[in-house]
Protein backbone atom coordinates (compact mmCIF):
# COMPACT_ATOMS: atom_id res chain seq x y z
CA UNK A 1 0.00 0.00 0.00
CA UNK A 2 1.37 3.63 -1.46
CA UNK A 3 0.29 6.99 0.04
CA UNK A 4 1.30 8.66 -3.34
CA UNK A 5 -2.26 10.88 -3.89
CA UNK A 6 -3.67 10.38 0.00
CA UNK A 7 -5.58 13.38 -0.45
CA UNK A 8 -7.09 13.89 -4.07
CA UNK A 9 -7.95 17.68 -4.79
CA UNK A 10 -9.54 19.42 -7.54
CA UNK A 11 -11.30 22.31 -8.47
CA UNK A 12 -14.28 23.76 -11.05
CA UNK A 13 -14.34 27.49 -10.20
CA UNK A 14 -14.75 28.48 -6.79
CA UNK A 15 -15.59 25.05 -5.91
CA UNK A 16 -12.48 22.91 -4.39
CA UNK A 17 -12.96 19.16 -3.85
CA UNK A 18 -10.47 17.27 -1.43
CA UNK A 19 -11.28 13.65 -1.57
CA UNK A 20 -9.49 11.38 0.88
CA UNK A 21 -7.60 8.73 -1.16
CA UNK A 22 -6.95 5.56 1.15
CA UNK A 23 -10.05 3.78 0.57
CA UNK A 24 -8.46 0.16 1.07
CA UNK A 25 -7.87 1.42 5.01
CA UNK A 26 -11.69 3.24 4.21
CA UNK A 27 -9.73 6.82 3.91
CA UNK A 28 -8.00 6.29 7.34
CA UNK A 29 -5.67 9.55 8.41
CA UNK A 30 -1.86 8.07 7.58
CA UNK A 31 0.67 10.90 8.34
CA UNK A 32 1.38 11.82 4.26
CA UNK A 33 -2.35 12.05 4.54
CA UNK A 34 -2.41 14.56 7.78
CA UNK A 35 0.42 16.40 5.32
CA UNK A 36 -1.59 16.80 2.68
CA UNK A 37 -4.11 18.12 4.39
CA UNK A 38 -1.94 21.04 6.46
CA UNK A 39 -0.67 21.92 2.71
CA UNK A 40 -3.97 22.05 1.41
CA UNK A 41 -4.98 24.14 4.35
CA UNK A 42 -2.62 26.83 4.31
CA UNK A 43 -2.92 27.43 0.77
CA UNK A 44 -6.46 27.89 1.23
CA UNK A 45 -6.64 30.21 4.06
CA UNK A 46 -5.23 32.86 2.26
CA UNK A 47 -7.10 31.73 -1.69
CA UNK A 48 -10.26 34.58 -1.77
CA UNK A 49 -11.03 32.93 -5.17
CA UNK A 50 -11.91 29.91 -3.56
CA UNK A 51 -15.46 30.00 -1.71
CA UNK A 52 -16.52 26.84 -1.16
CA UNK A 53 -14.78 23.44 0.19
CA UNK A 54 -16.14 20.00 0.09
CA UNK A 55 -14.87 16.97 2.05
CA UNK A 56 -15.62 13.42 1.56
CA UNK A 57 -13.62 10.01 0.70
CA UNK A 58 -13.03 7.50 -1.92
CA UNK A 59 -14.29 4.21 -2.65
CA UNK A 60 -17.66 4.56 -0.81
CA UNK A 61 -16.61 5.71 2.88
CA UNK A 62 -15.81 9.01 4.46
CA UNK A 63 -13.10 8.78 6.73
CA UNK A 64 -12.43 5.67 9.40
CA UNK A 65 -10.05 7.98 11.65
CA UNK A 66 -6.50 7.53 12.56
CA UNK A 67 -4.47 4.62 10.81
CA UNK A 68 -3.81 1.96 13.81
CA UNK A 69 -1.04 0.98 12.30
CA UNK A 70 0.85 3.95 12.78
CA UNK A 71 -0.17 3.97 16.21
CA UNK A 72 1.85 0.76 16.99
CA UNK A 73 5.48 0.88 16.73
CA UNK A 74 8.89 -0.64 17.87
CA UNK A 75 9.80 2.76 19.34
CA UNK A 76 11.14 3.80 23.12
CA UNK A 77 8.52 4.13 25.25
CA UNK A 78 9.41 7.82 25.32
CA UNK A 79 9.84 8.72 21.30
CA UNK A 80 6.25 7.06 20.98
CA UNK A 81 4.88 8.80 24.22
CA UNK A 82 6.51 12.38 22.33
CA UNK A 83 5.44 11.26 18.40
CA UNK A 84 1.68 10.30 19.25
CA UNK A 85 1.40 13.75 21.39
CA UNK A 86 2.54 15.57 18.75
CA UNK A 87 0.36 13.94 16.24
CA UNK A 88 -2.98 14.26 18.42
CA UNK A 89 -2.09 18.13 18.83
CA UNK A 90 -1.39 18.83 15.09
CA UNK A 91 -4.55 16.79 14.70
CA UNK A 92 -6.89 19.39 16.83
CA UNK A 93 -5.49 22.54 15.05
CA UNK A 94 -6.04 20.79 11.99
CA UNK A 95 -10.27 20.68 12.44
CA UNK A 96 -9.25 24.27 14.03
CA UNK A 97 -8.31 25.35 10.60
CA UNK A 98 -11.04 23.45 8.44
CA UNK A 99 -13.26 25.28 11.00
CA UNK A 100 -11.50 28.56 10.20
CA UNK A 101 -11.13 28.82 6.65
CA UNK A 102 -12.81 31.80 5.22
CA UNK A 103 -14.64 29.41 2.79
CA UNK A 104 -17.55 27.83 3.18
CA UNK A 105 -17.03 23.72 4.02
CA UNK A 106 -19.20 21.33 3.29
CA UNK A 107 -18.67 17.54 4.46
CA UNK A 108 -20.37 15.35 1.84
CA UNK A 109 -20.35 11.44 3.86
CA UNK A 110 -20.68 8.54 2.76
CA UNK A 111 -20.12 4.94 4.12
CA UNK A 112 -17.57 4.83 7.48
CA UNK A 113 -17.06 8.24 9.46
CA UNK A 114 -15.17 7.11 12.68
CA UNK A 115 -13.35 8.24 15.08
CA UNK A 116 -11.28 11.45 13.56
CA UNK A 117 -13.22 10.96 10.31
CA UNK A 118 -15.94 12.58 12.82
CA UNK A 119 -14.13 15.54 13.63
CA UNK A 120 -13.47 16.71 9.96
CA UNK A 121 -17.65 15.93 9.41
CA UNK A 122 -17.96 18.18 12.53
CA UNK A 123 -15.42 21.38 11.63
CA UNK A 124 -17.35 21.31 8.44
CA UNK A 125 -19.82 24.09 8.29
CA UNK A 126 -22.66 21.82 7.04
CA UNK A 127 -22.51 17.95 7.07
CA UNK A 128 -24.55 15.96 4.36
CA UNK A 129 -24.34 12.32 4.53
CA UNK A 130 -26.16 9.39 2.79
CA UNK A 131 -28.35 6.57 4.28
CA UNK A 132 -25.86 4.15 4.44
CA UNK A 133 -23.74 6.29 6.41
CA UNK A 134 -22.31 4.95 9.79
CA UNK A 135 -20.47 7.18 12.57
CA UNK A 136 -18.54 6.25 15.94
CA UNK A 137 -16.37 7.02 18.31
CA UNK A 138 -14.72 4.05 19.22
CA UNK A 139 -11.41 4.91 21.03
CA UNK A 140 -12.23 3.69 24.23
CA UNK A 141 -12.99 0.04 22.45
CA UNK A 142 -9.14 0.28 21.24
CA UNK A 143 -7.62 1.71 24.52
CA UNK A 144 -7.55 5.42 23.52
CA UNK A 145 -9.33 8.32 24.32
CA UNK A 146 -11.22 10.65 21.56
CA UNK A 147 -9.32 13.66 22.32
CA UNK A 148 -9.03 16.24 19.66
CA UNK A 149 -12.47 15.30 18.23
CA UNK A 150 -14.57 15.85 21.36
CA UNK A 151 -14.70 19.42 21.64
CA UNK A 152 -16.50 19.44 18.02
CA UNK A 153 -18.78 16.48 18.70
CA UNK A 154 -19.95 18.92 21.80
CA UNK A 155 -20.19 21.87 19.73
CA UNK A 156 -21.68 19.70 16.39
CA UNK A 157 -24.14 17.49 18.30
CA UNK A 158 -24.27 19.03 22.22
CA UNK A 159 -22.83 17.39 25.38
CA UNK A 160 -25.25 14.65 26.46
CA UNK A 161 -25.49 13.29 22.76
CA UNK A 162 -21.74 13.62 22.57
CA UNK A 163 -21.30 11.52 26.05
CA UNK A 164 -22.70 8.72 25.09
CA UNK A 165 -21.60 8.53 21.83
CA UNK A 166 -18.13 8.20 23.43
CA UNK A 167 -18.69 6.52 26.44
CA UNK A 168 -20.89 3.66 24.66
CA UNK A 169 -18.42 3.97 21.14
CA UNK A 170 -21.20 2.21 19.33
CA UNK A 171 -21.76 2.39 16.14
CA UNK A 172 -25.08 4.61 14.98
CA UNK A 173 -26.55 5.26 11.74
CA UNK A 174 -27.08 8.01 9.44
CA UNK A 175 -30.89 8.75 10.48
CA UNK A 176 -29.35 8.07 14.63
CA UNK A 177 -26.96 10.96 13.67
CA UNK A 178 -29.37 13.26 12.11
CA UNK A 179 -31.92 13.12 14.88
CA UNK A 180 -29.13 14.42 17.43
CA UNK A 181 -27.44 16.56 14.94
CA UNK A 182 -24.67 15.21 14.00
CA UNK A 183 -25.52 15.87 10.23
CA UNK A 184 -27.45 18.67 9.04
CA UNK A 185 -29.37 16.47 6.49
CA UNK A 186 -29.63 12.45 5.55
CA UNK A 187 -30.00 11.89 2.00
CA UNK A 188 -31.25 8.43 0.19
CA UNK A 189 -28.24 7.04 -1.35
CA UNK A 190 -25.28 8.55 -3.43
CA UNK A 191 -27.19 10.06 -5.78
CA UNK A 192 -29.24 11.95 -3.62
CA UNK A 193 -26.40 13.06 -1.77
CA UNK A 194 -24.41 14.83 -4.61
CA UNK A 195 -27.71 16.62 -5.91
CA UNK A 196 -28.32 18.05 -2.64
CA UNK A 197 -24.59 18.74 -2.26
CA UNK A 198 -24.91 20.80 -6.06
CA UNK A 199 -28.07 22.62 -4.60
CA UNK A 200 -25.96 23.61 -1.09
CA UNK A 201 -23.19 24.87 -2.98
CA UNK A 202 -25.16 26.82 -5.42
CA UNK A 203 -26.76 28.06 -2.18
CA UNK A 204 -23.74 29.00 -0.88
CA UNK A 205 -22.63 30.94 -4.03
CA UNK A 206 -25.49 33.01 -4.03
CA UNK A 207 -24.00 34.91 -0.82
CA UNK A 208 -21.42 37.64 -1.14
CA UNK A 209 -17.69 36.15 -0.38
CA UNK A 210 -16.79 38.73 1.90
CA UNK A 211 -20.02 38.76 3.86
CA UNK A 212 -19.71 35.15 4.26
CA UNK A 213 -16.62 34.85 5.41
CA UNK A 214 -17.65 37.23 7.87
CA UNK A 215 -20.41 35.73 9.17
CA UNK A 216 -18.08 32.82 9.78
CA UNK A 217 -15.91 35.19 11.83
CA UNK A 218 -19.10 36.21 13.84
CA UNK A 219 -19.76 32.60 14.56
CA UNK A 220 -16.20 31.47 15.93
CA UNK A 221 -16.62 35.09 18.13
CA UNK A 222 -19.48 33.38 20.13
CA UNK A 223 -16.89 31.00 22.20
CA UNK A 224 -14.01 29.09 21.87
CA UNK A 225 -14.22 25.34 20.65
CA UNK A 226 -13.00 24.68 23.79
CA UNK A 227 -11.40 26.02 26.96
CA UNK A 228 -7.60 27.34 27.15
CA UNK A 229 -5.32 24.08 28.02
CA UNK A 230 -7.72 21.52 26.63
CA UNK A 231 -5.79 20.81 22.96
CA UNK A 232 -2.37 20.49 25.20
CA UNK A 233 -4.11 18.14 27.58
CA UNK A 234 -6.36 16.30 25.08
CA UNK A 235 -2.93 15.59 23.03
CA UNK A 236 -1.14 14.63 26.87
CA UNK A 237 -4.05 11.95 27.64
CA UNK A 238 -4.05 10.22 24.06
CA UNK A 239 -0.21 10.32 23.91
CA UNK A 240 -0.53 7.76 27.30
CA UNK A 241 -3.39 6.05 26.59
CA UNK A 242 -1.30 5.45 22.81
CA UNK A 243 1.64 4.23 24.38
CA UNK A 244 -0.43 2.05 26.99
CA UNK A 245 -1.00 -1.86 27.53
CA UNK A 246 -4.20 -1.26 26.97
CA UNK A 247 -3.79 0.23 23.45
CA UNK A 248 -1.53 -2.54 22.72
CA UNK A 249 -4.43 -5.02 23.88
CA UNK A 250 -6.94 -2.99 22.04
CA UNK A 251 -5.73 -1.95 18.98
CA UNK A 252 -4.23 -6.11 18.71
CA UNK A 253 -7.82 -7.01 19.24
CA UNK A 254 -9.49 -4.81 16.49
CA UNK A 255 -6.71 -6.16 13.93
CA UNK A 256 -7.58 -9.71 15.33
CA UNK A 257 -11.66 -8.97 14.76
CA UNK A 258 -12.05 -10.02 18.50
CA UNK A 259 -12.74 -8.72 22.00
CA UNK A 260 -10.44 -7.11 23.85
CA UNK A 261 -9.49 -9.15 27.71
CA UNK A 262 -11.48 -6.27 29.26
CA UNK A 263 -14.58 -7.04 27.34
CA UNK A 264 -14.13 -10.99 27.18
Amino acid sequence: MTDENPLLVTREGPVVRAIMNRPERRNALSTAMGEAWDRLLAELATDRSARVLVISGAGGHFCAGLDLTEVASDETPEQKLARQQARNRRTGARFGDIAALPQVVIAAIEGSCHAGGLGFACAADIALASATSRFAAPEVRRGLVPAQILPWLVRRAGRPAATRLVLEAAVIDALEAGRIGLVHQVLADATALEAQLQRTIAAVLEGAPGALAETKGLLSALGPISPDGYAEAGAAAFARTASSEEAAEGIAAFKARRKPVWAA
